[in-house]
Parts: C-alpha cells; structure tokens; sequence
C-alpha cells in the first residue's frame, strides 16, 4: 500500500497555495503540514541575518528529519548549494517572471513623482531602480503580500514592487499598477517558479513528483541559479536573470549591480538544444566572466 506523503510549506497565503497546488498535481494522496521559519519570524533587513535560506532552512531541517516527505519552494529563495541528502525532485511550469509595480499615486515606475519613496527589502529591485530613477528613496518593507498591500494603502510608502507570479496565484492580479519589462528591470533568478525538494534517498517521492516536472523551466532556472552561483549571490549582492525558452532554444540575460545603481554590468547569450546540463554551464560561463569584468568595481556582499 502506498503511504500517504507529508508536504512541508511556510504558512503565508502564498506558500500555503503552492504547497496546495502540489497536493492536487500528485498522482497519490499528501497532506500538508504548516512549519515555521526563520525567515517568517525575523523582522529586520534579512541580509543581517544569513539571507533567503532562511526560508528554507527548517523545512529541509524535517526533510533530513523525515518529518515530512517534500517540501515546496519559491525557488528564488532557494540557496544555489543544496543541503546534503537532499535534491530538487521538480519544478512547475513557471508563471509570469516580472516584478509588479504597485502604485497609488503613478501608473509607471518612470513617472513616480520626483523624490518619491518606494518600500522594498530587494536588494535587487533597489539597485535596478536607483540606477533608472536616482532620486528615488527607500524604506524597509517586509512581510506576506497583504502587509506590503495595507501599508502601501496606508500612505507609508509611494511604491512598492511584489512578484507578478505571487499575486497571479493569490487571485490579486488587478493590484498590479504596471508588470514591468525585463528590459527595464530584469526579475531574481528563478522568480515565478515553484519547486519541490526531496530526499535523495527517498525513490519513492522522486517517482511521484517526476511527473510534475516542467523540463522548460528546469532548463531556464538551472541557468539562472548557475549564474548566481558564479557570482556568489547572496542577498547582499544584487542579482538578476532571466532565461526564457523558445523551440529549444534558450536565450538568457544577466545582470550585476552595484548596491546604489551606479554601476550596472549585463550580459545575454542564446543556447542552441539546451538541456538543464548546457543551461546550467552556459550560466556559471557567463557569471564568472561578468565577475572578472567587473574586477574590484564592486565590494561583493557588501553590508
């Protein structure tokens, strides 16, 4: 008789909705069971506190614990280096990759008023924006979708930016003000994907989630979280990628940036028959290249 799998999932909406869209992909029966993390608990910058694998860090705990069977991720809060014993066992077809631009008082990024502030805790989406608008300022901002969304309505802030792909999932795509252009603002490697992690010894769970497995987008974020490999990423340095398939092939672009925007360093590549191998040398390439280019123009992981 089968067993009955153990999913493990932090319990913002968000990841209580992908853990569910797992649950009902499964070719057999699973139940959910809600853990706490770091990262949900932390209130200050998380780049002082050890960065994204905080959001991972207890659930791959009950993984190794056999607590729980799988564990589903954002995969942009996945750390590059995988915890010994365990492996991504699949990843779902991605949703929509951009950022969302979230505003009361302007339409586009671009036409925020001069010295307008924007609520972000993105390193990343930080730098991308000082490099495009100078005189923008910033305040911290963290916590699930609808404390970003209250706090915006609040008045504390005149932007903010959240992940298109979240608030496609949470039913709020109508908050979006603007799903801003990878040409403006390129997304985190491997926003907008769901992966789930198993033990690698557990073939039993490596066969029922095999089939959920969306090779295109393996393909695209096996380049992506290559190319933040290379580079070191962590959330101090600010990251971006975005690898897109098409009839096989695989176009990528990277960019690095200095923490204040004044530095800004990319790089873009297509790939000819790409599998998740090619893609994933084909993204450490061309992150150790960029890194060599920049040199000592940026302090890495800086505080």
């Amino acid at each position: 008789m089968q067993r009955k799998l153990i999913i493990g999932t932090r319990g913002s909406p968000l990841a209580l909705y992908q853990a569910r869209l797992v649950q009902s992909l499964l070719p057999r029966q699973a139940e959910i069971e809600i853990l706490k993390t770091s990262g949900d608990t932390i209130k200050g910058d998380l780049k002082h506190f050890g960065g994204k694998g905080l959001f991972t860090k207890e659930l791959e705990e009950a993984l190794l614990s056999e607590r729980v069977d799988l564990a589903v991720h954002s995969m942009k809060d996945v750390p590059t280096l995988h915890q010994d014993g365990l492996t991504i066992g699949a990843v779902l077809e991605r949703a929509d990759p951009r950022d969302a631009f979230i505003s009361n008082k302007a339409k586009t990024l671009m036409d925020l008023p001069q010295g307008a502030v924007v609520g972000s805790a993105s390193i990343r989406r930080r730098a991308q924006i000082a490099a495009l608008r100078p005189d923008i300022t910033f305040t911290l901002l963290r916590g699930n979708v609808g404390t970003r969304l209250e706090k915006l309505e609040q008045g504390e802030f005149d932007a903010t930016f959240l992940a298109c792909a979240g608030l496609k999932r949470l039913g709020q795509e109508e908050v979006i003000t603007e799903a801003i252009a990878p040409e403006l603002m390129l997304p985190a490697p491997a926003q907008g994907a769901i992966g789930i992690e198993i033990r690698q010894s557990d073939t039993e769970c490596a066969e029922a989630v095999s089939s959920l497995n969306h090779v295109p987008t393996q393909i695209a974020i096996a380049a992506e979280r290559a190319f933040l490999r290379a580079l070191d990423g962590s959330c101090r340095t600010p990251i971006a990628a975005l690898a897109e398939m098409h009839k096989g092939q695989l176009y990528f672009r990277g960019e690095v940036l200095a923490t204040d925007g004044s530095l800004r360093l990319g790089c873009e590549k297509r790939l000819d028959a790409a599998s998740p191998q090619s893609a994933g040398t084909l993204g450490l390439q061309l992150g150790e290249d960029i890194r060599r280019d920049i040199g000592d123009r940026i302090l890495w992981d800086e505080a």
